[in-house]
């Protein structure tokens, strides 16, 4: 005879549903012996309803009213016994006051979705029209532990290793031009691999990926007659869920099981996966936003709010999260867990980041209690954690972010230096020294490591457009043109937007690769935007956060339309990899302490040894001495590098080498192609070994070995 279970056996029904009281942690739905647990926490709701669908069904199966005795605390859990788990989806009805001067707006009609949810249903196709009378259009439902990892774990690749390569998952294969069976999925980033790899490209850094709503603030564009949508999807609907309309498998309600096979075959190649993650507000906006699920369940804990009752707005589209409040910080933590622990996530880019160091009237923290749990977590100790060290607020923290040890940030100050240098600005070779060696103006205390370096990101001109356009030209936005940042720094080489002039259009590319170039030799951490790589363009746009159209998906097209950059950045970026005097993960301390007769750091100018800082220069030299790469634990080749911003050609003296050695061009942007970059280990013999001619407006790199 088999023994029954005697722990988990219903105690109550209700029309024909059996159910007990449940487990109050965790919160969330949890599969267990024979039932479901569901466990949710609410500081005002007086009761609490479970609302049970099938699939799709436009009516519940199920309302069953959670029982007083039931709750503990805050929390009401409880155990529903034979459900179908597989066709299920879930979701709650809170009743409680309807006072906004208090925070509170409870509506005991609407049917809300779980914040712990770990998939959401309903929205499962990317575009598809939702029905909008449905009652429940973001359905909690079930994940399952299924998956074969097969011996996968996240990569830890120190980070001085990283290229990191700034994606969007439906942009990056949506084009035709890509040639993917599913394209603008997970499953067609599989088919990109190889080219990854070919780049040198070892982690990209999704833009969100958790469930949001396309359809939010839609529009028609008054240029182009196209719906405009919430293309980016910084505007999140549950932290837990990967978005169905992003997998080939959505429909099927397998977006889970499609997103971690495309991690575990980029951990295969070598590949680490960071996500962009906005735990600075939600989808729910302002007052007049709609209730979906935070709002309904406590909208007094989780959402900053005014003495008025109203909403704080730090991130600039209607509210923002509570973080630093307990229970919303412990929410953060479980799910960035759940996200490093079920899914093998590597590392998190936090949007907005300065907002997670807001007390709960709005001011900054001096020691913000979710920052320091995250950075002491013991799920999180391996995973790389990157500020976007700025709010909408304009609480600016980079350089400042509090960091307990732990934190890199993406470097705004090296992103303007740069973009101001390269197209020739006075005054910026002393900020450019300190960029190039990993900022130690900002990062004295923390290492080059802190800094993610970056020209251009989602946000803002792609590279190209940076030489192409000066202004903005977001018309197409339908926000006539007052939307997106004004201080581009970009600079249009004589001509606004495309033409057939071939002297602006060689400068264009020679300025491109100079960008690329001075990112590969920054120390730090390089982080390229999707595209710039191949000369992608947004034709001016700098803010297209609501185009599904060619201005975001990646035209393939142009590898061989601007195949001298594309065969440029290659080159570079595998040479960084092949070079670990250009990681290093301590600030340089500008002196031999190695024996090699060389600083680690020297700078120089068209006279060796001698660089010009003053306010009219445009042009200086470095040289790392590769006896101190990794503080000398290594050796490597020495490398010099000449920026050039200036418009006339300048002869640089250069330094002489000792122990026979020799210096050999790795790159020169002011040659044609393909004689401006050359391949790892293949570096042709310098003629003259005591003098070199930089061209206007280019960079050159020499590596003496």
């Amino acid at each position: 005879m088999m023994d029954t279970r005697i722990d988990y056996y219903p105690t109550h029904e209700h029309n024909g549903i059996k159910f007990r009281r449940g487990h109050s942690l965790p919160f969330g739905a949890t599969m267990v012996p024979n039932g479901v647990n569901f466990s949710i926490y609410s500081s005002a709701a007086i009761s609490c309803t479970l609302v049970l669908f099938e699939r799709g069904a436009p009516q519940p199966f199920a309302e069953i009213p959670i029982p007083d005795e039931f709750r503990i605390g805050n929390v009401y859990s409880i155990m529903v016994f034979d459900l179908d788990y597989e066709r299920l989806e879930y979701g709650y009805k809170m009743d409680g006051p309807f006072n906004p001067l208090e925070g509170h707006r409870f509506n005991k009609d609407t049917i809300l979705s779980d914040p712990y949810a770990k998939v959401i249903g309903g929205r499962d196709t990317w575009l598809a029209e939702p029905n909008w009378d449905n009652i429940y259009p973001y359905r909690s439902r079930l994940a399952f532990e299924d998956f074969d990892w097969e011996g996968d774990h996240p990569l830890e690749t120190p980070i001085e290793d990283l290229q990191v390569y700034e994606m969007h998952v439906r942009g990056f294969t949506k084009d035709p031009s890509s040639k993917v069976k599913n394209p603008g999925t997970f499953t067609a980033i599989r088919d990109k691999i190889p080219y990854l790899k070919e780049m040198g490209i070892n982690c990209i850094e999704l833009l969100p990926i958790y469930e949001f709503d396309e359809w939010e603030f839609n529009r028609t564009s008054p240029i182009t007659g196209e719906v405009l949508v919430n293309y980016w999807g910084y505007s999140t609907v549950n932290f837990f869920s990967p978005k169905a309309g992003y997998a080939a498998t959505g429909k099927f309600g397998m977006q889970v099981d499609e997103l971690k096979t495309l991690i575990k075959e980029l951990h295969k190649n070598g590949i680490e996966v960071w996500l962009d993650v906005v735990f600075n507000h939600t989808a729910e906006g302002d007052h007049r936003g709609h209730t979906i699920s935070f709002r309904g369940i406590d909208n007094k804990t989780y959402y900053m709010l005014t003495p008025e009752g109203y909403y704080f707005n730090f991130s600039g589209t209607g509210n923002t999260l509570n973080c630093n409040h307990p229970v919303v910080r412990n929410m953060v933590l479980d799910c960035l867990r759940y996200w490093a622990a079920d899914y093998h996530i590597d590392g998190f880019r936090f949007d907005l980041a300065a907002i997670l160091g807001r007390a709960q009237d709005g001011s900054p923290l001096s020691n913000p209690p979710l920052l320091e749990s995250l950075a002491h977590d013991p799920i999180l100790a391996k995973c790389k954690l990157i500020a976007e060290a700025w709010d909408a607020g304009g609480l600016y923290q980079v350089g400042s972010f509090p960091a307990y040890g732990r934190w890199a940030e993406w470097n705004g100050k090296y992103r303007d230096t740069l973009r101001k240098y390269l197209k020739g600005d006075e005054g910026q070779v002393g900020d450019m020294m300190q960029r190039i060696q990993g900022s130690p103006d900002l990062y004295y205390y923390r290492g080059p490591n802190a800094s993610i370096n970056f020209i251009t990101c989602h946000d803002g001109f792609t590279l190209y457009d940076m030489f192409a356009y000066n202004s903005k030209h977001n018309e197409a936005n339908g926000e006539n043109n007052n939307d997106g940042a004004n201080d581009n720094n970009s600079w249009n080489c004589g001509w606004e937007g495309e033409t057939d002039d071939p002297a602006v259009n060689h400068l264009r590319h020679k300025l491109i690769k100079n960008a690329l170039t001075i990112l590969m030799v920054s120390q730090g951490v390089p982080m390229v935007l999707m595209g710039d790589e191949m000369g992608r363009t947004q034709k001016g746009n700098n803010n297209t956060y609501c185009q599904d159209n060619e201005l975001n998906w990646l035209d393939w097209s142009l590898i061989e339309k601007n195949a001298d950059i594309y065969n440029f950045a290659k080159h570079i970026m595998r040479f960084r990899h092949g070079h670990p005097v250009l990681r290093s993960r301590r600030h340089f301390q500008h002196r031999d302490y190695v024996g090699s007769g060389y600083p680690d750091i020297s700078f120089h100018g068209v006279n060796a040894w001698y660089a010009d800082t003053s306010a009219g220069s445009r042009s200086f030299a470095f040289m790392l001495c590769g006896d101190h790469a990794k503080q000398g634990i290594v050796k490597d080749d020495m490398i010099y590098v000449i920026m050039n911003m200036y418009w006339d050609s300048l002869t640089f003296e250069l330094p002489e080498l000792s122990r026979d050695r020799k210096w050999h061009v790795v790159a020169n942007t002011d040659m044609p192609s393909p004689d401006d970059v050359f391949p790892l280990g293949k570096e042709p013999l310098l003629e003259n070994q005591h003098h070199f001619l930089a061209g206007s407006r280019s960079v050159v790199v020499l590596v003496g070995k």
